[in-house]
């Protein structure tokens, strides 16, 4: 697995694959299982997402390296010295971290504050989360759940918000920073690595097109659409009924082009599968639309048609490459 993205020619990344007609739906345990990142200093990297975000490095062998909370990998960074970073272009919008609970997540924020580093805490009602960029500008939230606060999502293709006691929100409000810290506790240190539990909630893709990539992500990989939005340009779609495992919008602009080799950003990310046969059902559709897939040892390399990689692969399955 050795180049494992722009390895598919042009021609073919830029058709639009066909969805089969009848109706299918992703297996429900499906999740989404780690981000790798082309980066153009492992060292800065590593040391970002070590000493500001507390994650474990779990692993390092030559130029490439691999970090989460002790379980799982959660990020994959691989270093190409000198490479870019390129404006309005698909790939990553950002990556986003859940927590296992509010407590969690305050320490994160609250160490965050602690080293003065810039982030933006929002209250999407069912969700209590903040924003920042990792040195090299990958977009990272940083999150917990909170479904007994409301719910917010995309409903007749409008964006909204709703709060448990039927009050509306724009689901974008300042988080009540004050009232997050309140779960810390006194013997609480911010310099702890993250917990277990700590994984991979959803990613949020730039695309060329929200209606071909709903196409795709629906219609061939089986995710359950959440909600469309024409005039804000973007959808969510999930398994299981969860509020989102996939962002996707053109706010690139329509008809943005892919990033070109030897950019930084997005390489892949991993679609986990619970079991081999409904790895199989996925890979059985993605041959019937006749979308190439690079086979390896660790899974099936797919690419959206923005070109974002998608690797199918088991739960628990080690992508060391």
């Amino acid at each position: 697995m050795n180049n494992m993205k722009n390895n598919i020619p042009s021609d073919q990344a830029n058709e639009k694959p066909a969805a089969p007609a009848e109706h299918y739906s992703i297996h429900p345990a499906t999740q989404v299982g780690l981000v790798s990142l082309t980066v153009s200093n492992l060292d800065t990297q590593i040391d970002f997402y070590q000493n500001t975000l507390g994650f474990q490095l779990h692993w390092r062998e030559a130029n490439r390296a691999a970090l989460g909370a002790g379980e799982q990998d959660l990020l994959v960074l691989v270093e190409e010295p000198g490479a870019n970073k390129f404006p309005r272009v698909t790939g990553l919008y950002h990556f986003a971290i859940v927590f296992p609970d509010r407590r969690e997540l305050a320490r994160a924020v609250a160490r965050l504050f602690s080293l003065r580093v810039r982030n933006y805490p929002t209250d999407h009602i069912q969700t209590k989360t903040t924003y920042l960029d990792d040195p090299e500008g990958n977009g990272i939230e940083l999150y917990a759940e909170s479904p007994e606060d409301g719910v917010m999502g995309i409903r007749d293709g409008s964006f909204f918000a709703m709060r448990a006691d039927g009050t509306p929100s724009d689901g974008r409000e300042p988080l009540d920073v004050e009232a997050l810290f309140s779960h810390l506790q006194p013997d609480d240190r911010l310099d702890v690595p993250v917990p277990p539990g700590t994984r991979l909630g959803h990613v949020h893709l730039h695309v060329r097109e929200v209606e071909e990539a709903v196409a795709f992500y629906h219609g061939i990989l089986g995710f359950d659409v959440m909600g469309v939005s024409k005039s804000f340009q973007a959808a969510f779609v999930s398994a299981g009924g969860y509020h989102h495992h996939i962002g996707l919008n053109a706010w690139q602009g329509v008809g943005a082009p892919h990033p070109p080799a030897g950019a930084r950003g997005l390489r892949f990310f991993t679609v986990t599968l619970p079991n081999q046969a409904a790895l199989d059902e996925v890979i059985a559709r993605i041959e019937k639309a006749g979308i190439p897939a690079n086979q390896t040892e660790r899974g099936y390399l797919i690419f959206d048609p923005s070109q974002n990689g998608v690797l199918l692969t088991l739960q628990g399955q080690e992508i060391r490459y």
